[in-house]
């Protein structure tokens, strides 16, 4: 008898999420298999909880604001390709695709679409800004009880100063693209899915 991973996932369905995430054939069955795996009501979705028993989300500062990126605005379950779109976030930018083809969308996992994903881990209230306190609320996170508030607040008004072109205290996308340009944000915002 086929595995339940197997059974349910449609090749056309697995060929539209290729297209559409970049994944290889084998990657989407091992994560649909990991997907079944977390997916304690066997409904065909994940809820937040079922995020919250993945140790490495349950142990990292950011895996609130991780977690709450799987799921669209006024949801709260994700579906196996909502899952996916996400993760292809995540993904390496492979040697083969620098050179992809321009008129088609832009994959989910080029530089700008991690610059997206990542502002908007720190832009809470989603008004496309980084605000000094959504930046002492991320940094909170992320450094716990280890720094003083003062010393918090103090690396916030460094930051939103170094990276504020347009004199309005916050930081908006293009100035976060702006700060981020040396940075190797392609390397550092990936994961290695096995193929």
């Amino acid at each position: 008898m086929g595995s339940r991973a197997s059974t349910l996932l449609r090749d056309e369905e697995i060929e539209e999420i290729k297209k559409e995430t970049g994944f290889s054939h084998s990657q989407i069955t091992r994560l649909y298999s990991r997907f079944t795996s977390l997916d304690k009501g066997e409904n065909g979705t994940l809820s937040r909880e079922d995020f919250q028993r993945i140790p490495e989300l349950a142990i990292n500062p950011l895996g609130d604001r991780i977690i709450n990126a799987f799921f669209p605005e006024g949801e709260d379950q994700v579906n196996f390709r909502g899952f996916m779109r996400t993760l292809a976030h995540f993904r390496p930018i492979e040697d083969n695709e620098k050179s992809k083809d321009q008129n088609g969308p832009e994959p989910l996992n080029s530089r700008s679409n991690k610059l997206h994903f990542a502002f908007r881990l720190y832009d809470l209230d989603k008004d496309d800004k980084i605000s000094r306190e959504e930046l002492l609320q991320v940094l909170r996170m992320m450094v716990g009880v280890n720094i003083s508030d003062e010393q918090l607040g103090s690396i916030a008004d460094r930051t939103i100063q170094e990276a504020d072109q347009d004199g309005d205290s916050a930081i908006s996308f293009t100035e976060f693209v702006k700060v981020l340009e040396k940075v190797d944000v392609e390397q550092k915002m990936s994961i290695r899915f096995l193929h």
